[in-house]
């Protein structure tokens, strides 16, 4: 393979986009991007990674609400200085400029954070979503998280849509989910973990025409 090329994996929690998304990478002996672009952020830009983790997926607000006024430990002494708060859309560029240097850099596979809008213009990319039946999303749920009611793994999966899904909709101007928005779209619980990753790199070799 001559060029770079990302895949981009949106998924619904449950789902074991995750899991899949890990696999993924390791067949494609690509790197692999999730909850670690919160620290590249941070330390591209100086900010204290907890700036990340409370924007993490979450559509504009003001990060630092009735903090104002406090002295934070940013790291560096090149940290942009803010008048008097910091909002997730300065996040989300920071965030975006990461994602962005990294692709430049070397084949990735990005779980979320708005990645296939990011790199909308990337030439060698797959935007992928994986969703999963309801009983298979609440089972996955209270097998991982030892949850014993059901009623907590639904709250959790109608928590996790309306963030995820105000988050991309806010920033991309797509739906979150919908089928026109992804090169495919693929419901894990009819194949299973492994067998949705074979399907899904069939369809990367395929696209990308990877030999």
């Amino acid at each position: 393979m001559n060029e770079h090329f990302v895949i981009n994996l949106g998924r619904q929690l449950g789902s074991g986009g995750r899991e899949i998304g890990q696999k993924l990478s390791k067949r494609f002996n690509i790197a692999y991007y999730d909850r670690e672009l919160i620290l590249l952020a941070s330390k591209e830009s100086g900010l204290c990674k907890e700036f990340f983790e409370k924007a993490d997926e979450k559509a504009q607000q003001h990060v630092l609400g009735g903090m104002l006024g406090t002295r934070f430990p940013f790291i560096g002494e090149t940290t942009a200085s803010f008048n008097n708060y910091l909002s997730n859309d300065s996040l989300f560029k920071i965030q975006s400029d990461v994602i962005r240097k990294l692709a430049d850099e070397k084949s990735c596979l990005f779980v979320g954070r708005c990645a296939d809008y990011v790199l909308r213009d990337y030439p060698q990319c797959v935007n992928v979503f994986v969703s999963a039946s309801k009983e298979a999303r609440i089972e996955r749920l209270r097998n991982i998280h030892n949850i014993t009611e059901e009623e907590e793994a639904v709250k959790l999966i109608e928590e996790a849509d309306k963030k995820r899904s105000s988050f991309y909709n806010y920033y991309s101007n797509k739906i979150w989910g919908a089928a026109a928005t992804y090169h495919l779209c693929i419901d894990s619980s009819v194949l299973g973990i492994d067998k949705t990753v074979d399907f899904i790199a069939a369809f990367v070799e395929a696209k990308l025409t990877l030999q």
